[in-house]
């Protein structure tokens, strides 16, 4: 049992970390917030269509209370051990100086292609075939798509500006639910699959927990692949391979824990059926599946105005469908069992088992 000293310490030190990380992308979020209105000063009003809604959308009180929820439950599972203090490994100064230059840098690229619809670029004559259709558009309207090394380099910046800091702390809310699988076996016997392992940060959390978890990341961009084995250079016992989700090079009953971190609202209805069947073929029987991702319609009923902004605002093509979403009947589908839900913040924690 830990004494009041430790966890002042333990406190102290979380705070330490995540406050200025949280005031660094707030920042550039509220820099964001006043490009955007310059860029509608001077331009007039724009000529697509208003992103409207008629459901509620929480107010910045409520935003920020739920944030704070979200960074109090972080804590509370470092102080029940189920992870160590995290390290979020953002680089130096300098590095994140030059991630955000790249971020503002593509800020007029981005607003080009709002205002003209523009979300295909990516589909070039060299691109075309290399990788499935749904995968080749300007996904967030970014440069490069997934495609590029400068995307690679933007896209943490991105994501953390547009969830004001707080995106590493909802990955690391898949890792309670594989301490509850994990914690009673040796880390060195099993096996860990991250499907659309992007730039590698959900597996920088899970190999904070388990060093010495036997782990294997993959994604459909050679870009990202890159950019997440430079991430996680400091890791052993970990692999990265550029791979479908939809035909997982692996076999049958090979794999104890399966991850997925904010992919699924980017596949298209019939592509997130195979890629939970790939899920369901490649876990062990008593494995568990973990996936994050965005809340659905109705899981916050007060946020259901900004599900209904965000593909508006954003080039998300499968949003609208992933929100309405019958996971328990897909996972059932598969042969898996859906035991519960964890809502962090904007996202969703979804846990599923395969039976024994």
């Amino acid at each position: 049992m830990t004494g009041p000293l430790t966890r002042f310490a333990t406190r102290a030190a979380y705070h330490a970390r995540q406050l200025p990380r949280f005031a660094w992308y707030a920042a550039h979020a509220a820099a964001v917030s006043r490009l955007a209105e310059k860029a509608r000063d001077e331009e007039g009003e724009s000529k697509r269509p208003r992103a409207h809604t008629a459901a509620p959308v929480p107010d910045r009180n409520r935003l920020y209370e739920d944030m704070a929820a979200l960074f109090r439950q972080d804590l509370a599972n470092v102080e029940a051990g189920i992870y160590p203090l995290p390290a979020d490994h953002d680089g130096s100064l300098l590095t994140r100086l030059r991630r955000s230059n790249l971020f503002f840098e593509d800020l007029p690229n981005v607003h080009r292609r709002r205002e003209s619809g523009g979300h295909s670029e990516v589909l070039t004559e060299e691109n075309r075939g290399k990788r499935p259709r749904y995968y080749l558009q300007n996904f967030h309207f970014q440069t490069g798509g997934w495609m590029s090394e400068d995307s690679a380099q933007r896209y943490d910046t991105q994501v953390e500006v547009l969830f004001s800091g707080t995106a590493n702390a909802m990955r690391r809310q898949a890792l309670p639910p594989l301490h509850q699988v994990f914690a009673p076996r040796d880390q060195r016997q099993l096996r860990l699959l991250d499907v659309g392992c992007g730039t590698g940060r959900f597996l920088d959390c899970a190999k904070q927990a388990w060093p010495r978890l036997p782990s294997l990341g993959i994604d459909l961009s050679e870009a990202y692949v890159r950019e997440a084995k430079h991430h996680l250079k400091r890791w052993s016992w970990l692999s990265l391979a550029v791979a479908n989700g939809e035909a997982i090079p692996l076999p049958d009953a090979s794999q104890d824990a399966v991850t997925s971190i904010f992919m699924f609202h980017e596949l298209p209805p019939h592509v997130r059926r195979a890629v939970l069947r790939e899920f369901a073929r490649v876990l062990k029987p008593g494995g568990r599946l973990v996936l994050v991702d965005s809340l659905q319609r109705g899981d916050r009923p007060e946020y259901d105005g900004l599900l209904e902004l965000f593909p508006q605002n954003y080039h998300e093509p499968y949003y609208a469908g992933y929100i309405e979403e019958d996971f328990g009947a897909m996972s059932r589908a598969c042969g898996l069992t859906h035991t519960h839900d964890v809502l962090a913040y904007v996202s969703k924690v979804m846990v599923f088992d395969k039976p024994s």
